[in-house]
């Protein structure tokens, strides 16, 4: 008879796996099982074309740095290198004006100074007023990640809220819109939407209540700013799959888990090769609705799930993606060198009206107006990713809808619609499109195909005010429990602190599983004592 796990892990997405390190160095028999052949999820790097080892989902890695997971696992010793993207972003100059773009650097003083020169002293120092306000706000905010939300922790911890007028002050701050907020200190409408762009990388619109705080994390950028894996987004997975097989850990690809059932005191894992695994603990990585689908053909009451999966929002979709292979780095207008403006993220859109229309065409089932989109450009720090003498670009494009009106099929739309954004980075970078020799494209159905994410959201769930926190993705699985279900915890995007690359929803399982065990064996010991 097989002996039975300590823990079995559903997922081999970055936060599944962060769980399992966590477990696995405290000496606990850990087993992940991955449905896919590439270990990963959505932080996983690939052959795409030849030579090129491209990013299946995320790029940049904008959070994980700040947690202390890195360290704390020594995931250097396992061949993890970082990269700081400085300059962290690039706002290129609206059509038809001669005013240069903006260059977002780490250092602040470069960063005001490139703000004054394309949009005037007040707005310099109206940026510099709002990262002296927002780091310390924003350093709250990913402070807050890494513990599990509670009510007192929302306002302790993430908000620092005293009583009294300033605590009042502070948290409509927190929850206004972040339009709202950039209007508060800005004039400048291309400075505003850059902004906004950034903020929107989380999914809601800027015109939604709670979103400032998404804004304010740019502030955080001058601290430490986004870092780039080299190799690929997916060295990070393969450090932490090397971290947990260096601590006993073992990881099976390429065999689905079908069933989570309750079996006696342990539960049983059960996969599409047959196996079926007796675990003492699971730790669900994968997306919320497929750990819901996994208990209901374990016997979970069939009721609270539907309830569950009512109450759960994913939304329209997020975006879809181009990767492609080119001749050479973007060179937009504006004159800025390349060593300036692809290095970081470059925010294609000097708008807030585009973001706005693009949003509401998906809450439809339409295609945006006029594609909002992100440019990355990552073998400028990074040439081992591509060719020699070759480059690699990505191009996320939000919102486009998981499901189109009219009974439309993204089969059919899929390359009318990457042209079209293509047409947005050759408007910025003339020339652009004549340097693509590789192209593929991931749309909201690809997305959902290939990695799991349900309606193409690479969040999971909405990371709206009403899903977030203690709210994420339910107030009765915030706490990466599920009622009745003793020795089965959640992690991934779907709970708190949601998408995004952090590993924070994995390091705060695992210490939930930890905490767990501690008081079931301090009650043991209280137990004997007693008799």
């Amino acid at each position: 008879m097989n002996p039975t796990l300590d823990v079995a892990v559903v997922g081999s997405g970055h936060n599944a796996l962060v769980s399992a390190c966590y477990l696995a160095r405290e000496g606990w028999s850990v087993e992940v099982f991955e449905r896919d052949t590439v270990p990963g999820g959505a932080v996983s790097t690939v052959e795409r074309f030849p030579g090129y080892a491209v990013d299946r989902g995320s790029s940049a890695h904008l959070m994980v740095r700040h947690s202390g997971i890195v360290e704390e696992l020594d995931l250097a010793a396992h061949g993890l290198r970082y990269v700081d993207c400085d300059p962290w972003a690039y706002a290129p100059p609206p059509a038809d004006t001669d005013r240069p773009g903006i260059v977002f650097h780490r250092d602040l003083d470069r960063t005001c100074a490139s703000i004054e020169l394309a949009c005037g002293g007040r707005e310099a120092e109206a940026y510099r007023r709002f990262v002296r306000d927002w780091g310390p706000r924003s350093a709250a905010v990913m402070k807050s990640f890494t513990r599990p939300p509670t009510g007192r922790h929302l306002l302790s911890s993430f908000w620092g809220l005293d009583a009294g007028d300033g605590g009042s002050v502070l948290s409509r701050q927190f929850l206004t819109t972040g339009d709202s907020l950039l209007d508060e200190y800005f004039d400048d409408e291309p400075l505003k939407a850059a902004l906004a762009w950034f903020g929107a990388q989380s999914g809601p619109p800027m015109s939604e209540p709670g979103t400032a705080p998404m804004v304010g994390f740019a502030a955080l950028m001058h601290t430490l700013p986004p870092g780039r894996a080299i190799g690929g987004s997916g060295a990070l997975s393969q450090a932490l799959i090397s971290r947990l097989t260096s601590d006993g850990g073992e990881l099976t690809c390429g065999d689905a888990v079908t069933e989570i059932r309750r079996s006696g005191d342990a539960w049983t894992v059960r996969t599409a090769a047959g196996r079926s695994v007796r675990a003492r603990t699971v730790v669900a990585g994968c997306h919320v609705l497929t750990t819901l689908d996994l208990l209901e053909r374990g016997g979970y009451d069939r009721d609270r799930l539907d309830r569950w999966r009512r109450s759960v929002r994913v939304g329209p979709g997020i975006g879809m993606v181009l990767r492609l292979g080119t001749d050479e780095l973007p060179r937009y207008r504006g004159g800025d060198e390349p060593e300036l403006t692809t290095t970081g993220l470059q925010l294609l859109v000097d708008d807030r009206a585009q973001l706005r229309a693009a949003h509401g065409a998906a809450m439809a089932g339409e295609l945006p107006p006029q594609p909002a989109v992100l440019a990355m450009s990552f073998s400028a720090l990074d040439p081992s990713i591509a060719p020699a003498g070759r480059h690699q670009i990505t191009l996320w494009s939000q919102w486009h809808p998981y499901r189109l009106s009219g009974g439309r099929s993204w089969g059919d739309l899929a390359e009318s619609e990457a042209d079209r954004i293509l047409a947005e980075m050759e408007a910025r970078s003339p020339g652009f499109v004549s340097t693509v020799r590789h192209r593929h494209v991931q749309t909201p159905a690809d997305i959902e195909s290939e990695l799991g994410l349900i309606g193409g959201n690479v969040m999971h769930v909405e990371m709206s005010l009403d899903q977030m926190f203690l709210w994420r993705p339910l107030p009765e699985l915030a706490g990466y429990r599920v009622p009745d279900a003793p020795g089965l915890y959640l992690t991934g995007a779907s709970t708190h602190p949601g998408g995004g690359v952090s590993g924070a929803a994995g390091r705060n399982a695992a210490r939930a599983v930890l905490a767990d065990a501690k008081g079931s064996i301090l009650d043991r010991v209280k137990g004997w004592m007693s008799r």
